[in-house]
């Protein structure tokens, strides 16, 4: 992960706040930690030591911050930032059907979790970054399921002037004492090899030398499944027609579906 000093930095949804600990490591000119539970919530899952030590370093900490809700932003002074960064974004998996039935009617789990990082995407850019400045945003994921069905590099962005620059190895080990927290439970998963994406509303940028560009993209290659080459005819045919590509396609199909009503969902 690129993190320069001269950088003001916003963390989107830091479960514990360990991320945003550890990244003062990096000493940005500044930086602001957002936390999607209230802090009772937070404490009562994790504890509330690195709330305490950003704290007393002054550093701005917003809870119950909803990337669908302005009025959880109030906190936040409007577009003045260079780089907002959201880690292992996903979404609690359903309880119950009923739940299910309540939060996500007819829409998939899939699209459900592309509409958090598309609205992440679209509100940053919109209302947090700084048109003067850096205008970066990343996602670090996970190259497992359910993360790599998300088309994270080629989907996110489209109908939109945001721009996918390419991605990056996240190495935990530059961030000390970070903890990669389930969603869920009062636990910390295992340190599964992470990759960071980057978009921007620049074409171009500063750091894109030092990203790798979107792969996968070649036509003897399954963009979505993220596999080949395929040097036969009959291999592709045979992949096109594999229950993971099956899948795939219905996952894409029902994304484009929803992008029609994507205003719906976005500030």
């Amino acid at each position: 992960m690129i993190i320069k000093k001269e950088w003001r930095i916003l963390t989107v949804g830091d479960g514990d706040l360990s991320f945003s600990n550890a990244l003062l490591s990096h000493q940005p000119a500044a930086l602001t930690a957002t936390v999607y539970d209230s802090f009772a919530t937070m404490d009562e899952k994790y504890g509330d030591s690195f709330q305490q030590q950003l704290s007393a370093k002054n550093i701005p900490l917003i809870f119950e911050f909803d990337l669908k809700n302005p009025q959880s932003w109030i906190g936040l002074k409007k577009n003045s930032f260079d780089l907002i960064i959201f880690q292992f974004p996903l979404l609690p998996a359903f309880r119950s059907f009923t739940e299910y039935q309540e939060r996500g009617k007819d829409v998939n789990f899939n699209t459900l979790n592309r509409r958090l990082l598309r609205t992440f995407l679209v509100n940053s850019f919109k209302h947090f970054l700084d048109p003067d400045g850096q205008q970066l945003c990343y996602i670090t994921s996970k190259d497992v399921k359910p993360y790599r069905e998300w088309n994270i590099e080629n989907s996110l962005n489209l109908q939109t002037d945001i721009n996918y620059l390419g991605s990056i190895n996240f190495e935990i080990a530059d961030f000390p004492g970070y903890k990669i927290r389930n969603v869920e439970r009062d636990k910390f998963v295992k340190d599964t090899k992470g990759t960071t994406y980057v978009w921007s509303t620049k074409k171009q940028h500063d750091i894109s030398a030092s990203l790798e560009g979107a792969v996968y993209q070649d036509d003897n290659l399954c963009t979505l499944c993220r596999a080949g080459p395929f040097t036969r005819t009959e291999d592709r045919l045979k992949h096109n027609q594999s229950k993971r590509h099956t899948q795939m396609m219905e996952f894409e199909r029902l994304w484009l579906d929803d992008l029609k009503y994507a205003a719906d969902y976005t500030q």
